[in-house]
């Protein structure tokens, strides 16, 4: 046991339960159309206000992931190649009752699939757009193994932001994510997408507290800077079960901020930096309201 597991969290880690009509509408429409989102599957802790919004990041190709990060609450396991070929249409479905004008899409890492399910990310794109005139979409993907024909099937559909996150500084991207991921092949990803679609934003997101120094997440801003990356984004690690990885430190909102700034000073579009944010989080505020 670490010293910070015997530490309450401190008092800007807390959170309203999720309550409220606007919340109870958001998940009784998801739920009628047998849809996932990482809100709940992740454990994200600004479920209630984004809900509450009438907000949400859906989770496409299922609840089952295969890999294994060390961080991330969702399930894993082999899904054995099982594809919903109608779940773009239920997603768009959702958009359109829900009154959304921007929605994340993101998914599981499915390497049980040829393509990654890089085509369901294309027709949930496709799906909302053509349902949902005007609505934007953003998609969290992952980043395929690295293979590059993959990235082209979903940027032909033409997200409005590409997201992928390095998650983790380089050093600690070994012990914190999949043994499938990798620190220089999610750059890889960044820099291929920047290059082809230069119109269109790229994202990566960090998290804070597992171990890392300041120089090492500057150097992380660095090289996603280098990479074309748009908008970044650092949130507080907070330890979903036993069995992921202890937090070695919460993180103060002063240093979030101290980095939020030094994040801006790189160039980047769009920074956003604080304990409770997560990749999703005031994702719409890229773009002039």
């Amino acid at each position: 046991m670490t010293v910070v597991d015997l530490v309450r969290k401190p008092d800007w880690l807390r959170v309203s339960l999720p309550i409220g009509e606007e919340y109870e509408r958001v998940k009784a429409r998801v739920n009628a159309l047998a849809l996932h989102t990482v809100c709940k599957e992740a454990a994200c802790p600004n479920v209630a206000e984004c809900w509450g919004a009438g907000t949400a990041t859906i989770m496409i190709l299922g609840d089952v992931c295969t890999r294994g990060c060390r961080f991330c609450n969702v399930r894993t396991g082999n899904p054995h190649g099982d594809v919903d070929y109608l779940e773009p249409y239920r997603v768009a479905e959702a958009v359109r009752d829900l009154g959304w004008k921007y929605l994340v899409v993101t998914a599981v890492d499915r390497d049980d699939l040829s393509d990654g399910g890089a085509l369901i990310f294309a027709n949930t794109v496709r799906a909302i757009h053509e349902r949902v005139p005007g609505a934007r979409v953003e998609i969290l993907s992952g980043d395929y193994r690295g293979d590059l024909r993959a990235v082209d099937i979903v940027l032909d559909a033409r997200p409005d932001v590409f997201a992928h996150n390095l998650e983790t500084v380089r050093r600690l991207t070994p012990r914190v994510r999949d043994r499938r991921a990798g620190y220089d092949q999610s750059l890889k990803v960044l820099r291929y997408v920047k290059g082809r679609v230069p119109d269109r934003y790229t994202k990566t997101s960090i998290m804070l507290g597992l171990g890392e120094s300041d120089a090492e997440v500057e150097a992380a801003m660095d090289d996603a800077r280098a990479a074309g990356v748009d908008i970044f984004t650092m949130g507080q690690y907070l330890q979903p079960t036993k069995k992921h990885l202890p937090v070695a430190e919460y993180v103060s909102p002063r240093k979030f901020e101290e980095l939020g700034r030094l994040a801006q000073r790189k160039g980047f579009h769009q920074v956003v930096s604080s304990p409770l944010s997560r990749s999703s989080y005031h994702a719409e505020q890229a773009f002039p309201q």
